[in-house]
Protein backbone atom coordinates (compact mmCIF):
# COMPACT_ATOMS: atom_id res chain seq x y z
CA UNK A 1 0.00 0.00 0.00
CA UNK A 2 2.88 2.41 1.13
CA UNK A 3 4.52 1.77 -2.66
CA UNK A 4 1.27 2.45 -4.33
CA UNK A 5 1.43 5.74 -2.23
CA UNK A 6 4.15 6.62 -3.06
CA UNK A 7 4.15 5.86 -6.33
CA UNK A 8 0.98 7.74 -7.34
CA UNK A 9 2.63 10.85 -4.93
CA UNK A 10 5.67 11.01 -7.64
CA UNK A 11 3.38 10.81 -10.38
CA UNK A 12 1.68 13.89 -9.20
CA UNK A 13 4.88 16.08 -8.61
CA UNK A 14 6.05 14.72 -11.88
CA UNK A 15 2.72 15.94 -13.53
CA UNK A 16 2.96 19.39 -12.18
CA UNK A 17 5.18 20.38 -14.84
CA UNK A 18 2.88 18.72 -17.94
CA UNK A 19 -0.18 20.31 -16.17
CA UNK A 20 1.01 23.78 -16.39
CA UNK A 21 2.24 23.27 -19.82
CA UNK A 22 -1.28 21.93 -20.87
CA UNK A 23 -3.10 24.72 -19.34
CA UNK A 24 -1.54 27.22 -20.97
CA UNK A 25 -2.26 24.93 -24.71
CA UNK A 26 -5.66 24.04 -23.78
CA UNK A 27 -6.30 27.79 -22.99
CA UNK A 28 -5.91 28.26 -27.16
CA UNK A 29 -7.80 25.31 -27.76
CA UNK A 30 -10.88 26.37 -25.99
CA UNK A 31 -11.10 30.05 -27.79
CA UNK A 32 -11.12 27.43 -30.93
CA UNK A 33 -13.79 25.22 -29.15
CA UNK A 34 -15.69 28.48 -28.72
CA UNK A 35 -15.86 29.24 -32.19
CA UNK A 36 -17.11 25.58 -33.15
CA UNK A 37 -20.14 26.49 -30.67
CA UNK A 38 -18.80 24.27 -27.54
CA UNK A 39 -20.15 25.71 -23.94
CA UNK A 40 -17.49 25.42 -20.77
CA UNK A 41 -18.96 21.79 -20.09
CA UNK A 42 -18.97 20.58 -23.36
CA UNK A 43 -14.92 21.70 -24.14
CA UNK A 44 -14.20 20.18 -20.33
CA UNK A 45 -15.77 17.30 -21.18
CA UNK A 46 -14.36 16.99 -24.91
CA UNK A 47 -10.59 17.54 -23.01
CA UNK A 48 -11.48 14.75 -20.18
CA UNK A 49 -12.03 12.34 -22.96
CA UNK A 50 -9.70 13.70 -25.60
CA UNK A 51 -6.39 13.96 -24.58
CA UNK A 52 -4.53 15.24 -28.03
CA UNK A 53 -4.48 18.67 -28.76
CA UNK A 54 -4.49 18.11 -33.00
CA UNK A 55 -6.62 15.19 -31.90
CA UNK A 56 -9.15 17.88 -30.65
CA UNK A 57 -8.66 20.24 -32.87
CA UNK A 58 -9.13 18.03 -35.69
CA UNK A 59 -12.57 17.25 -33.75
CA UNK A 60 -13.24 21.09 -33.61
CA UNK A 61 -12.82 21.66 -37.27
CA UNK A 62 -15.52 18.36 -37.91
CA UNK A 63 -17.89 19.86 -36.03
CA UNK A 64 -17.66 23.27 -37.79
CA UNK A 65 -17.70 21.79 -41.18
CA UNK A 66 -20.73 19.63 -39.59
CA UNK A 67 -19.42 16.38 -40.92
CA UNK A 68 -21.11 13.52 -40.00
CA UNK A 69 -19.86 11.29 -36.75
CA UNK A 70 -18.41 8.23 -38.90
CA UNK A 71 -16.11 11.50 -40.31
CA UNK A 72 -15.37 12.68 -37.13
CA UNK A 73 -14.37 8.75 -35.55
CA UNK A 74 -12.42 8.71 -38.80
CA UNK A 75 -10.20 11.52 -38.17
CA UNK A 76 -9.83 11.49 -35.17
CA UNK A 77 -8.63 7.55 -34.99
CA UNK A 78 -5.99 8.53 -37.71
CA UNK A 79 -4.76 12.07 -35.63
CA UNK A 80 -4.36 10.12 -32.39
CA UNK A 81 -3.61 6.62 -33.71
CA UNK A 82 0.14 6.87 -32.50
CA UNK A 83 -1.80 6.57 -28.60
CA UNK A 84 -1.88 2.84 -29.33
CA UNK A 85 2.01 2.26 -30.14
CA UNK A 86 2.86 3.98 -27.12
CA UNK A 87 -0.06 1.71 -24.97
CA UNK A 88 1.79 -1.38 -26.46
CA UNK A 89 5.19 -0.06 -25.85
CA UNK A 90 4.41 1.22 -21.82
CA UNK A 91 2.93 -2.52 -21.23
CA UNK A 92 6.47 -3.76 -21.86
CA UNK A 93 6.81 -1.60 -18.73
CA UNK A 94 4.52 -3.31 -16.46
CA UNK A 95 4.98 -6.23 -14.50
CA UNK A 96 3.59 -9.59 -15.76
CA UNK A 97 1.06 -9.36 -12.99
CA UNK A 98 -0.35 -6.52 -13.53
CA UNK A 99 -4.06 -6.28 -14.22
CA UNK A 100 -5.41 -5.51 -17.50
CA UNK A 101 -7.79 -3.21 -15.57
CA UNK A 102 -4.72 -1.15 -14.82
CA UNK A 103 -3.29 -1.57 -18.03
CA UNK A 104 -6.62 -0.11 -19.27
CA UNK A 105 -7.13 2.82 -17.11
CA UNK A 106 -2.94 3.65 -17.84
CA UNK A 107 -3.59 3.66 -21.67
CA UNK A 108 -7.03 5.73 -21.13
CA UNK A 109 -4.11 8.27 -19.58
CA UNK A 110 -1.58 8.40 -22.11
CA UNK A 111 -0.18 11.72 -23.93
CA UNK A 112 2.49 12.06 -24.95
CA UNK A 113 4.20 13.98 -22.01
CA UNK A 114 2.55 11.32 -19.55
CA UNK A 115 4.31 8.61 -21.80
CA UNK A 116 7.67 10.54 -21.82
CA UNK A 117 8.09 10.46 -18.11
CA UNK A 118 6.36 7.20 -17.50
CA UNK A 119 8.62 4.85 -20.13
CA UNK A 120 12.00 6.82 -19.07
CA UNK A 121 11.29 5.52 -15.37
CA UNK A 122 13.82 2.81 -14.21
CA UNK A 123 12.38 -0.85 -13.43
CA UNK A 124 9.01 -2.00 -13.89
CA UNK A 125 6.56 0.90 -13.67
CA UNK A 126 3.78 1.20 -11.14
CA UNK A 127 -0.20 1.89 -12.74
CA UNK A 128 -0.15 3.97 -9.44
CA UNK A 129 2.90 6.24 -11.50
CA UNK A 130 0.57 7.05 -13.75
CA UNK A 131 -2.41 7.72 -11.69
CA UNK A 132 -1.14 10.28 -9.82
CA UNK A 133 0.39 11.66 -12.87
CA UNK A 134 -3.10 11.75 -14.80
CA UNK A 135 -4.83 12.99 -11.21
CA UNK A 136 -2.88 16.48 -11.96
CA UNK A 137 -2.27 16.61 -15.63
CA UNK A 138 -5.86 15.89 -17.03
CA UNK A 139 -7.80 18.17 -15.21
CA UNK A 140 -5.68 20.73 -16.29
CA UNK A 141 -6.07 19.99 -19.80
CA UNK A 142 -9.97 20.00 -19.24
CA UNK A 143 -9.83 22.98 -17.08
CA UNK A 144 -8.07 25.27 -19.32
CA UNK A 145 -10.15 24.54 -22.27
CA UNK A 146 -13.23 25.22 -20.69
CA UNK A 147 -11.81 28.50 -19.51
CA UNK A 148 -10.57 29.05 -23.07
CA UNK A 149 -14.29 28.85 -23.99
CA UNK A 150 -15.18 31.13 -21.13
CA UNK A 151 -12.90 33.93 -22.07
CA UNK A 152 -13.83 33.62 -25.65
CA UNK A 153 -17.37 34.28 -24.85
CA UNK A 154 -16.01 37.95 -22.52
CA UNK A 155 -13.34 38.95 -24.58
CA UNK A 156 -13.57 41.20 -27.50
CA UNK A 157 -13.86 39.42 -31.33
CA UNK A 158 -10.55 40.95 -32.50
CA UNK A 159 -8.58 39.43 -29.02
CA UNK A 160 -10.48 36.27 -29.47
CA UNK A 161 -9.29 36.04 -33.00
CA UNK A 162 -5.87 36.45 -32.38
CA UNK A 163 -5.86 34.15 -29.59
CA UNK A 164 -7.17 31.87 -32.12
CA UNK A 165 -3.42 31.94 -33.59
CA UNK A 166 -1.40 30.63 -30.27
CA UNK A 167 -2.73 27.08 -31.35
CA UNK A 168 -0.89 27.32 -34.79
CA UNK A 169 2.37 28.35 -33.11
CA UNK A 170 2.20 24.94 -31.22
CA UNK A 171 2.06 22.92 -34.19
CA UNK A 172 4.82 25.08 -35.71
CA UNK A 173 7.00 24.43 -32.25
CA UNK A 174 6.41 21.21 -32.53
CA UNK A 175 7.24 20.43 -35.94
CA UNK A 176 10.03 22.79 -36.49
CA UNK A 177 12.76 20.69 -34.01
CA UNK A 178 11.46 17.36 -35.80
CA UNK A 179 12.67 18.96 -38.83
CA UNK A 180 15.65 20.40 -38.30
CA UNK A 181 16.58 16.88 -36.23
CA UNK A 182 15.92 14.86 -39.18
CA UNK A 183 15.83 15.88 -42.55
CA UNK A 184 13.22 13.66 -44.13
CA UNK A 185 10.52 15.01 -41.09
CA UNK A 186 11.55 18.21 -42.74
CA UNK A 187 11.09 16.89 -46.70
CA UNK A 188 7.45 15.75 -45.53
CA UNK A 189 6.49 18.54 -43.82
CA UNK A 190 7.44 20.84 -46.54
CA UNK A 191 5.47 18.20 -48.83
CA UNK A 192 2.47 18.55 -47.11
CA UNK A 193 2.24 22.00 -47.57
CA UNK A 194 2.44 22.03 -50.87
CA UNK A 195 -0.30 19.19 -51.30
CA UNK A 196 -2.45 20.41 -48.63
CA UNK A 197 -2.33 23.96 -51.06
CA UNK A 198 -2.45 21.96 -54.60
CA UNK A 199 -5.60 19.63 -53.30
CA UNK A 200 -7.23 22.81 -51.68
CA UNK A 201 -7.43 24.06 -55.65
CA UNK A 202 -8.65 21.10 -57.37
CA UNK A 203 -12.13 21.19 -57.79
CA UNK A 204 -12.39 17.56 -57.69
CA UNK A 205 -12.02 17.45 -53.83
CA UNK A 206 -14.24 20.52 -53.06
CA UNK A 207 -17.11 18.27 -52.21
CA UNK A 208 -14.67 17.00 -49.34
CA UNK A 209 -14.77 18.57 -45.93
CA UNK A 210 -11.38 20.12 -44.82
CA UNK A 211 -11.00 17.24 -42.29
CA UNK A 212 -11.17 14.49 -44.38
CA UNK A 213 -8.70 16.10 -46.92
CA UNK A 214 -6.43 16.17 -44.15
CA UNK A 215 -6.51 13.28 -43.05
CA UNK A 216 -6.43 11.37 -45.79
CA UNK A 217 -3.12 12.87 -46.82
CA UNK A 218 -2.09 12.14 -43.48
CA UNK A 219 -1.98 9.09 -44.22
CA UNK A 220 -0.81 8.79 -47.66
CA UNK A 221 1.65 10.68 -47.35
CA UNK A 222 3.01 9.82 -43.72
CA UNK A 223 2.63 6.12 -45.65
CA UNK A 224 4.63 7.06 -48.60
CA UNK A 225 7.65 8.53 -46.82
CA UNK A 226 7.51 5.31 -44.65
CA UNK A 227 8.03 3.44 -47.34
CA UNK A 228 11.10 4.90 -48.60
CA UNK A 229 12.63 6.46 -46.04
CA UNK A 230 12.22 3.62 -43.27
CA UNK A 231 13.15 4.03 -39.83
CA UNK A 232 15.98 2.17 -38.97
CA UNK A 233 15.99 -0.34 -36.03
CA UNK A 234 19.19 -0.83 -33.49
CA UNK A 235 19.88 -3.94 -35.67
CA UNK A 236 20.44 -2.03 -38.65
CA UNK A 237 22.97 0.44 -36.55
CA UNK A 238 24.84 -2.39 -35.66
CA UNK A 239 25.36 -3.43 -39.08
CA UNK A 240 26.23 -0.36 -39.87
CA UNK A 241 28.73 0.62 -37.49
CA UNK A 242 29.90 -3.35 -37.86
CA UNK A 243 30.32 -2.51 -42.02
CA UNK A 244 32.02 0.77 -41.47
CA UNK A 245 34.11 -0.86 -38.72
CA UNK A 246 35.75 -3.39 -40.70
CA UNK A 247 36.13 -1.94 -44.30
CA UNK A 248 38.33 0.58 -42.56
CA UNK A 249 36.92 3.71 -42.47
CA UNK A 250 36.78 5.91 -38.72
CA UNK A 251 33.13 7.25 -39.05
CA UNK A 252 34.44 10.34 -37.21
CA UNK A 253 35.82 11.50 -40.09
CA UNK A 254 32.28 10.81 -42.32
CA UNK A 255 31.45 13.85 -44.44
CA UNK A 256 28.68 15.09 -43.38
Amino acid sequence: MNRNRNAFINGIRDGIPIALGYFSVAFSLGIVAKKAGLDPLQGFLSSLLNHASAGEYAEFTVIMANAPYLEMAFVILVTNIRYMLMSCALSQKFDPGTSHIHRLLVGFGITDEIFGISIGRSGPLNPYYNYGAMAIALPSWSAGTAIGIVAGNILPASVVSALSVALYGMFIAIIIPASRANRTVGGVVIASFFVSFAVSKISLFDRMSDSMKISLLTVIIAGIAAFFFPTKDDGDDDEDREHTSNSGIDPSKEVM
